[in-house]
């Protein structure tokens, strides 16, 4: 058999060839492969980086604090990771931008670390000064409520003392009396009746002031008129229509007290009937008594 060496050679030509388009192929299709990984995992690699980011300046808006200097720093942090953030969406990914980017993110997270431990700091100090606050309020509260509680005791006291220091009488009774020659003596008979004697017991009381105590009879007949009308005496909004005062030295400790109240001219002879007595301390009753004449 004749070969014909021209023809083997275009064969051969021909035949390497094709096996260097087949690699040359099997390569360029792993280097594409490769390629497409890489950009792949460049893609991830920024996402991840804007990722993080994005949630540091989540927490840059969600921290409140009224601390002048710590809330500029936190201002400013912001401000350059939103640069940092918006710069790394404008570029294409590529190797050295992101390690770039990952350099920065490194130093923001350092400075975040410390700014950010400052802030909770801040916040623990102020929950114990509110802390402090609400224990020091519910104290005032407390000592306020006592103050009260003792405030209205004193008043109560006072209020006691006002009342136990009060001038008091007791034993109170009345009776007729007609002049007979010169001398007086007692009577129910209304027509012979001049005048109605009124005693009573002041008590002891060391409370009370001692001094002059101004004490005036009322003495109301059955027509409910006042029986030797001496006016009214004023005490404030209130008066009183009086038939006789008396000023009595009062030292603390029980005095017997008697008063005659004459009848007016113009009364006499009295009516038959009831007469209702009260005996006061300036405007304030002591006590009362009744004496019935015939």
């Amino acid at each position: 058999m004749i070969v014909n060496p021209q023809s083997f050679n275009y064969r051969l030509i021909i035949g390497s060839l094709i096996v260097a388009v087949a690699v040359l192929t099997v390569y360029s299709f792993t280097s594409y492969q490769s390629i497409v990984s890489h950009q792949q995992f460049l893609e991830q690699e920024k996402k991840l980086v804007e990722s993080e980011l994005s949630q540091m300046i989540t927490r840059y808006d969600d921290v409140s604090i009224s601390n002048n200097l710590i809330s500029s720093q936190l201002e400013d942090a912001k401000k350059r990771t939103r640069i940092t953030l918006d710069s790394l969406r404008m570029l294409r990914s590529d190797l050295s931008v992101l390690s770039k980017f990952k350099r920065q993110l490194f130093n923001l997270k350092a400075r975040n670390k410390i700014l950010f431990k400052t802030v909770d700091s801040l916040d623990e100090v102020n929950k114990n000064l509110e802390k402090q606050k609400l224990l020091a309020y519910n104290e005032l509260r407390k000592q306020k409520r006592e103050n009260s509680t003792l405030l209205k005791e004193n008043e109560d006291l006072e209020k006691s003392i006002e009342i136990g220091a009060k001038l008091t009488a007791n034993s109170f009774r009345a009776k007729g009396f007609e002049k007979f020659f010169g001398a007086k003596r007692s009577s129910n008979k209304a027509k012979r009746v001049q005048s109605i004697e009124v005693c009573f017991t002041l008590a002891e009381n060391s409370l009370t002031e001692a001094g002059e105590k101004e004490l005036y009879i009322q003495i109301l007949n059955p027509r409910n008129n006042v029986v030797a009308d001496k006016g009214a005496i004023h005490f404030g909004n209130s008066s009183l229509i009086y038939s006789a005062r008396k000023v009595v030295n009062y030292d603390n400790k029980v005095i017997e007290v008697c008063i005659d109240v004459d009848a007016d001219i113009d009364e006499q002879p009295l009516v038959s009937g009831m007469y209702y007595v009260s005996i006061f301390h300036e405007d304030r009753k002591l006590g009362s008594t009744e004496v019935k004449l015939k």
